[in-house]
């Protein structure tokens, strides 16, 4: 009986000794990071949260009362690393992903299936927008991506398109891009207002400010932007060609103002020339009458018979290249 019993006891270590001890070994990827949990519970750095990370001021008062995570351990890459039977390895890639702003993870047939989003401006235009998202796994929130949503890309794509919509909704232009400077007397032609054309010119500024409103999301869901690029926004079909005219016109009126500009900036610089070299000419005229006059004074100063020589030779000197004097007699 003792013998069974011991067999049976090396057969139970031998088998525990192959599905336990020789699994338990494991590495990580270079584009990987791991999260181990101890009978369900993972890995935490003491008692810190999200709240003491930096990630965290990107949140207002009332997220941060709301998202509110562990800090927990991030297994690096390398290995091989040994966990016991009662733990638990996760594993995520946190290489940078690209995906289609217009896809639906839980509906890919929606938004014409992941191809364009629709948003409505704020004058009531329907328009479609294209481009993409790229986006990384965050390891300082790697709980909030794990175990704290269940669905992380699906609620981080709900929370960009919602941020986006309402960008889109209430988009204003900026003064300077409707306005010259306020210098000129005139103001420039604009196209009165219309959102898609505001909305396609200040593409940046919108990319700009999804990057700055979707940063709060590493501390929300554990995931972070690395940008946002809207490459396309078209408008309804029967728009098109109305809006096609639309910017026609306006081309053929800033071309004419440029060119008429061009035209009356080319008069005025020829026009100051013109009064430059009449002002040198004026100046050459009388510059040496100027000088005589100064030379006559000087002579003056010198007493009344150096004066009268001065004049005689003149005189002298005009008579020399006379042809003919006529001689007044009284």
């Amino acid at each position: 009986m003792s013998g069974v019993m011991l067999g049976f006891m090396v057969g139970f270590m031998a088998w525990f000794f192959l599905r336990y001890v020789l699994t338990g070994f494991y590495t990580v990827d270079q584009n990987e990071r791991a999260v181990k949990t101890i009978f369900g519970r993972a890995e935490r750095l003491g008692k810190a949260t999200t709240l003491d990370d930096p990630i965290a001021a990107h949140l207002n008062e009332k997220d941060k009362e709301r998202y509110v995570y562990p800090l927990v351990r991030v297994i690096p890459p390398g290995g091989p690393y040994f966990k016991w039977p009662w733990e638990r390895i996760y594993k995520v890639s946190v290489a940078t992903e690209t995906i289609n702003m217009a896809l639906d993870l839980e509906t890919p047939t929606a938004n014409f299936n992941g191809t364009m989003l629709e948003a409505v401006t704020k004058d009531q235009l329907n328009i479609g927008l294209k481009g993409q998202i790229r986006y990384r796994v965050s390891e300082r929130n790697m709980y909030a991506y794990l175990f704290g949503v269940k669905s992380p890309i699906v609620h981080v794509m709900g929370y960009f398109v919602a941020i986006l919509r309402e960008r889109i909704a209430s988009f204003e232009a900026p003064q300077s891009s409707t306005h010259i400077d306020e210098a000129d007397d005139e103001p420039d032609i604009d196209l009165g207002g219309v959102s898609i054309n505001d909305l396609r010119k200040n593409l940046n500024e919108i990319n700009d400010y999804m990057e700055k409103e979707c940063a709060s999301a590493e501390a929300r869901y554990g995931v972070e932007f690395d940008a946002s690029l809207i490459t396309a926004i078209d408008p309804p079909d029967e728009v098109e060609s109305a809006l096609a005219a639309i910017n026609t016109a306006y081309n053929e009126v800033s071309s004419d103002i440029s060119l008429a500009r061009a035209q009356a900036d080319q008069t005025i610089v020829q026009s100051r020339r013109a009064v430059e070299i009449e002002t040198l000419r004026a100046q050459a005229e009388v510059e040496p009458l100027n000088m005589l006059a100064a030379q006559l004074q000087q002579l003056k100063q010198s007493g009344p018979d150096v004066l009268e020589a001065y004049l005689r030779n003149v005189r002298l000197g005009l008579y020399q290249k006379a042809r003919q004097i006529f001689v007044e007699v009284e």
